[in-house]
């Protein structure tokens, strides 16, 4: 998506993280701001921490800040 937005074939919907590089640039340019909210974060909801799984308690260990 985004390389063909770039090319021109029309517009792509992703995070401002993905293509910070290309908006500073100018190779892209946001359209539609009042659309989009700002995105405040990532969040990760999961079952109780009863019986969780060990991977799971890693991955959120991992991804805490």
């Amino acid at each position: 998506m985004i390389r063909a937005a770039i090319d021109g074939v029309g517009l792509a919907f992703v995070s401002e993280e993905r293509v910070a590089q290309q908006l500073a640039s100018g190779a892209l340019a946001r359209v539609l701001d009042d659309w989009c909210p700002p995105f405040p974060g990532f969040f990760l909801y999961y079952p109780s921490r009863r019986q969780q799984p060990a991977a799971l308690s890693a991955l959120i260990e991992t991804l805490r800040l």
